[in-house]
C-alpha cells in the first residue's frame, strides 16, 4: 500500500459541491456569466481566478483585472451564507483507516481560505496537520497543471510510487497524473465514471466505501 496520501478538500473530505455551485452561479450572474453543475466539476481545481477567466472569455464577458479579486470575494461570501458543506459520507472511514496503517496525510486543495485548517480539525480532529496542506497560496500554477501535486510529493519527502492522489474530478485527475503520480478517482457528483476514467484515473470507486475497502485488504 502506498505510505502518502494526497487528499483533494471539495468533493472528497467535504460534500461541498453543491454549495460552491449555488455560490458560484449567484454570484457570476450579477457579472452576466452563466454557470452550470456541470461547469463546476469540470473546473473543479483551477484557481477561483482562472475559473472566472476562463467562463468570461468562454461567454464573451469582460471581466476587468480589479474585478477578479473583488468576484472571488463576493462568492467566498456568499459559499460562508449558504454553508460550507458536511464531511464526506463515510470520509471518517477512509481516514481511520489510513491513520490506523500510520499513512501521511495530505490536503492539496485550490482553496485559498485561511481558515481551511480549522475547518478540517472540527471536523476531523487530529487528522490533518498545517504542515501537510497545499492550498493556493503554495502554487503558481492551478489543477490540471501538475504543481499542486508535485509541490506535496516534495514536501512529503516520499518516492513517487510510495504517493497517491484522491480525487473527485477530471482536472484533478489529470494534475496528479501529470505529476507522475497513482491517482484514484472517487465518484461524487454530477459527473460519470467515464469522465474520471477519461481523464486517467487508474482506478475509480463509485462511493467512499469503496475505497475504504479498498484500503483495507
Amino acid at each position: 500500500m502506498f505510505s502518502a496520501f494526497f487528499f483533494d478538500m471539495d468533493g472528497v473530505l467535504f460534500d461541498s459541491m453543491p454549495n460552491h455551485i449555488a455560490a458560484w452561479s449567484e454570484t457570476l450572474a450579477k457579472y452576466g456569466i452563466p454557470f452550470t453543475a456541470r461547469d463546476c466539476y469540470l473546473n473543479e481545481g483551477r484557481t477561483s481566478r482562472d475559473v472566472i477567466m476562463l467562463l468570461a472569455e468562454r461567454h464573451h464577458v469582460t471581466v476587468a483585472e480589479d474585478q477578479l479579486e473583488q468576484i472571488y470575494h463576493e462568492k467566498t461570501a456568499a459559499y460562508r451564507r449558504i454553508g460550507g458543506g458536511k464531511p464526506m459520507k463515510d470520509m471518517d472511514k477512509v481516514l481511520q483507516v489510513l491513520t490506523s496503517q500510520k499513512a501521511d496525510i495530505w490536503v492539496v486543495t485550490g482553496g485559498g481560505q485561511l481558515d481551511l485548517y480549522e475547518q478540517l480539525e472540527a471536523v476531523f480532529p487530529s487528522v490533518f496537520q498545517r504542515n501537510k496542506m497545499v492550498t493556493a497560496f503554495d502554487y503558481a500554477h492551478g489543477k490540471p497543471h501538475p504543481e499542486p501535486y508535485l509541490t506535496a510529493w516534495e514536501r512529503s519527502g516520499f518516492a513517487k510510487e510510495d504517493c497517491c492522489v484522491v480525487e473527485n474530478a477530471p482536472l484533478g485527475i489529470q494534475a496528479g497524473k501529470a505529476a507522475g503520480l497513482f491517482t484514484i478517482g472517487v465518484n461524487t457528483g454530477a459527473l460519470t465514471r467515464d469522465d474520471l476514467l477519461q481523464a486517467g484515473a487508474d482506478v475509480v470507486f463509485d462511493n467512499m466505501v469503496q475505497l475504504e475497502q479498498w484500503l483495507g485488504n
